[in-house]
């Protein structure tokens, strides 16, 4: 059943990267929003 040897570093991880790229984007984009809505708040309210 476990015939098959793993060799370490031959795995491809470009899908892993992409997701991982794309999560991050989200991240940082998320944050600059919720700074925005802070600013704002701040601004308005005083």
């Amino acid at each position: 059943m476990a015939d098959q040897k793993h060799e370490h570093g031959t795995m491809n991880t470009d899908v892993q990267e992409k997701t991982f790229a794309g999560f991050m984007s989200l991240v940082s984009k998320s944050t600059v929003v919720i700074l925005v809505a802070l600013v704002l708040l701040y601004l308005i309210n005083g």
